[in-house]
Formats: structure tokens, C-alpha cells, sequence
């Protein structure tokens, strides 16, 4: 069941405000390293339901006139052609997108800085184009002893090597294509540069998780470990703030192991550390816009079972994953859930049970699940689809809504002509053959009318499912997970 749990509104408020206070902290200048994803977080808004995927970029927005944006970019991954999992473009491609998706929204890109410098063919030649574009660039490099020679660092033949990045606004907002880009780096590189011309300016964290002021084993906290298993990421106990203050936050084993350094490299710059704990750099005001904790539990642990089926379908598809999925187990037994806490897993496999074919089932956001069967005209996702719209249009299930007769042409099409083996429905065939029917149909009309309505949805199928199946619901905002047959 869905249910609202997070106020958007006063999120955005309280974190805009908050980051206003921390560059007033530091007289005027801020370079804030930005984690996570800006656009579209999905994971957020799965684990903190209310919480808008657009969040932080309409929080930004309210600090567009303040803030300008430097992209982190690592020569070594532009060189490697590394690639975002998620949108499957390499780094270099990702910053220029970037640039124009902050362009579009009204931010100021000021910059892109290349770290990690080396002139290998492929950074040359992305040089080249943001030359040709008109983007300014800057080159930082590798530094030997970095993070642990603090001497060699804080020093002219550390970041005095690297280019003095020329900023405009009190607000600097680093990002990056991905993780181990060189954001802190660049920050660091920064205030190191900034200092020498007399400025001292100031360094803040922003992650949305784990969220510090909630429990180390909150479902919420346990969801962002099940999120980020492939990088062995482990919240723990924040030593450093629990010493200082007596007061027990969460953090996450990376910035709690590199405290040290930061807190020396600051020493070396100013003379003093301003932070006393990896929480005190943090400005993440999520946990304070909770508004029902029972319904963001239930939604993380949601999201832990469906971490641990995306991990499964990734081995079976050819991943080397197996410690990934030996911790997503662990988190769920630490949560108390099984693969059939997820209502429409359990329903999915009753189908698949009593027909002995693949089956599906969704859990509609009122806790309704609805299943579906393989026939010799639909597959189980396209079944549970159709009988998803057609129990929320109030239509009897015995209804056709659509015609065999048109979906035998469809199916004739598909083997003899296309070459394809399976005769059945994909979902976007049957979606187009029931908005087909829509046009002299009123119930196909009124079902069709229904799908803005499996927004937030859970699916899950008993089999693995084609690319087509899966881009469709996940057009539509739903949650689908699946396994192999022979799991």
C-alpha cells in the first residue's frame, strides 16, 4: 500500500534555509560537494514516499541566484569509457548533459573540472569539444600521497598544482557524473586556492542518506545499504560526533574513515578544523520532514526486497554479484522480511503454482493485489496490466476488453513476419491494441483513462522479463521486480 509519509513542501524549505545558514557560517563562500543524484531520484522518493524525484534541483532552484555549478569529471574514467549503469551513457557524455540540464532549469554550470589529469586520447579530445562549446574547463591531477600525505597536499606541489577554478557566486555546488569523481578533492582544491587569495571560504556535504538523525538501523538507513551493497557502503555509529558531543548520529563508513584527513587538511589550510564530526559537515535536513514513520518503514523495507531481486536477475543475467547478494540476505534478515513479504510476490507465485506457467500479480497503492496468468494470447505482465485497469475502472473481469480478433493478427504479424517465437502480447503491444479498441469501446476507453493511476505501483513476475516489458512499466511509475525461472 502507498502512503504518503514525507512533506515535500517543508523539505524544501527547511534545506534551502539550511544551506543558506552554512555559507553565512562561513562568511560568504560555500563549496558544497552535492552526492547522490540531482535529477530523477527515484530511490528517494521509493523509501520517503511524498518526496518528489525533483527535490533537490527545486531546491536549488530556490538558491539559483546565489549558487553556480562545477561538474567533477575523472580523466582516468573518461579514458576508460566508463558508463552510468542507469542511463548508459559514458562520464564525458554525462557531464555535457548535465550542463544543458542545468542550463535548461536556469542554474549556472561556471565550469567543469577534469580530475585525476593525465592527456590521454579520449580527454584531449573531450578538451576539444568543450572548447568547440564555449564551456570553460579547468585540470586538476593526481597527487602523490593523496588522501594521507597531508603535507604533500596542503602544499604547491599538491592542489597549488591544480588550476585555480574562477567562481562567481557565494554558493559553489560541486557534482559529478558518478561516485569517485573527485568532488571532496575539488572542494578541497578550492579552499586551498581561495585562502591564498585572502578568502576564506568554507566546505559542507550534502547526502540525502543515510539519514543521520534517524536510527543506525532504521528501515530507511538499512534501504540506502541495500541501495548501495555493489560498493560495500556501511552506515555505522559516527564516533568522531558521538565523542564530541555525547550524541549518537549515523554516517557512513567512507566519511567516517576519511575525517581524519579532512579534519588535518583543514588544519593545515586555516590553522583549525571548523567541524568536530563527519555529521557536523552535513547539512541534510530529510529526517526532519518525516511526517509518518510507519509508512516510510514500510516503503524501505519494500525497497530492501527489491534491491535483493535486482541483484538476483543481475546474476542470472551473467553479474558476478554473489557477495552483493550475501549482504542484500543478511540486511533482509536483519529486517525480518523474506522474499514473500513483498505482497505481490507471494500472489506471483501462487498463480505460477496452481497454472504451472509464469505468473504476476500488483499491489495496487490501496493494498489491493490484482494477478494475472500466461495464456495464448497475453503473458502475465500484460494480463495483470489489463485486469489492473480494469478493477480500477470498476469493469467486471469477465469484460473482453479487447478482441481476440485483434490480437490474433498482432500475433500473426509478430512469428511470421517479425520472427519472433513467443505469439503472446508484450505490454506495449496489448497497450496499443486496448487504446486501438478505446476508439469504439468505452470500457477499453474508460480502462485506458485508468493507467496514470499505477503510479507507485509494486509488480512482481515469476520470469524474467523482456527489455520492452520492463521500459513500459517503468514509463508507467511501477515497482516490478522478477526472478528466474529456475531460482
Amino acid at each position: 500500500m502507498y502512503k504518503i509519509g514525507f512533506d515535500n513542501g517543508k523539505y524544501l524549505k527547511m534545506q534551502s534555509s539550511r544551506i543558506r545558514e552554512r555559507i553565512s557560517e562561513f562568511g560568504g563562500k560555500l563549496y558544497l560537494e552535492f552526492g547522490g543524484k540531482l535529477f530523477d531520484d527515484y530511490h528517494a522518493a521509493r523509501v520517503l514516499p511524498g518526496f518528489q524525484p525533483d527535490s533537490k534541483l527545486q531546491m536549488l532552484l530556490q538558491l539559483k541566484d546565489e549558487a553556480e555549478i562545477v561538474i567533477a569529471v575523472s580523466a582516468e574514467d573518461i579514458e576508460k569509457c566508463k558508463v552510468r549503469s542507469d542511463l548508459g551513457i559514458t562520464y564525458d557524455v554525462d557531464a555535457l548533459r548535465l550542463v544543458r540540464a542545468f542550463e535548461s532549469c536556469g542554474l549556472t554550470v561556471g565550469s567543469i573540472v577534469l580530475t585525476k589529469y593525465a592527456p590521454h586520447p579520449r580527454v584531449l579530445a573531450f578538451e576539444k569539444r568543450l572548447n568547440k562549446e564555449g564551456i570553460p574547463y579547468y585540470r586538476h591531477y593526481i597527487i602523490d600521497g593523496y588522501p594521507s600525505n597531508v603535507s604533500n597536499i596542503v602544499s604547491d606541489n599538491g592542489f597549488g598544482k591544480n588550476e585555480y577554478i574562477k567562481t562567481e557566486k557565494k554558493l559553489v555546488i560541486v557534482t559529478a557524473p558518478g561516485p569517485g569523481s573527485g568532488k571532496m578533492a575539488t572542494c578541497l582544491s578550492q579552499l586551498y586556492h581561495e585562502n591564498k587569495r585572502g578568502v576564506k571560504a568554507g566546505y559542507a556535504k550534502f547526502e540525502t542518506f543515510p539519514i543521520w538523525n534517524l536510527p543506525l538501523r532504521h528501515p530507511v538507513n538499512m534501504a540506502y545499504e541495500a541501495a548501495t551493497a555493489d560498493l560495500n557502503d556501511i552506515n555505522m555509529i559516527d564516533p568522531w560526533h558521538l565523542e564530541a558531543y555525547g550524541k549518537t548520529t549515523v554516517n557512513y563508513n567512507r566519511d567516517v574513515e576519511i575525517f581524519p584527513v579532512l579534519r588535518a587538511i583543514f588544519e593545515k589550510i586555516y590553522g583549525e578544523c571548523p567541524y568536530k564530526s563527519p555529521t557536523d559537515m552535513g547539512v541534510n535536513m530529510a529526517g526532519n520532514c518525516i511526517t509518518d514513520d510507519d509508512a516510510v518503514c514500510a516503503a524501505a523495507k519494500q525497497e530492501i526486497i527489491r534491491r535483493y531481486f535486482n541483484a538476483v536477475r543481475n546474476a542470472a543475467t551473467g553479474a558476478e554479484n554473489r557477495e552483493e547478494i550475501y549482504k542484500l540476505e543478511l540486511l533482509m534478515k536483519q529486517a525480518e522480511l523474506t522474499e514473500d513479504s513483498r505482497p505481490c510476490t507471494a500472489a506471483a507465485r501462487a498463480v505460477s503454482r496452481r497454472t504451472g506457467a509464469p505468473g504476476a500479480a500488483a499491489e495496487l497503492t490501496d493494498g489491493t493485489v490484482i494477478t494475472g496468468k500466461t495464456s495464448e494470447l497475453l503473458g502475465c505482465i500484460s494480463a495483470t496490466l489489463i485486469n489492473c485497469l480494469k478493477h480500477l475502472a470498476g469493469i467486471d473481469d469477465e469484460v473482453l476488453l479487447i478482441d481476440p480478433q485483434v490480437i490474433r493478427p498482432i500475433q500473426e504479424l509478430k512469428v511470421k513476419y517479425l520472427g519472433s517465437k513467443n505469439p503472446r502480447l508484450h505490454s506495449d503491444e496489448v497497450l496499443t491494441a486496448l487504446s486501438i479498441s478505446a476508439s469504439t469501446d468505452n470500457n477499453a476507453a474508460a480502462a485506458i483513462a485508468q493507467l496514470p493511476r499505477l503510479k507507485n505501483c509494486d509488480m512482481h513476475s515469476t520470469v524474467l522479463l523482456s527489455h520492452v516489458d520492463e521500459n513500459v512499466l517503468k514509463k508507467l511509475g511501477m515497482r516490478l521486480t522478477c526472478e528466474p525461472e529456475n531460482k
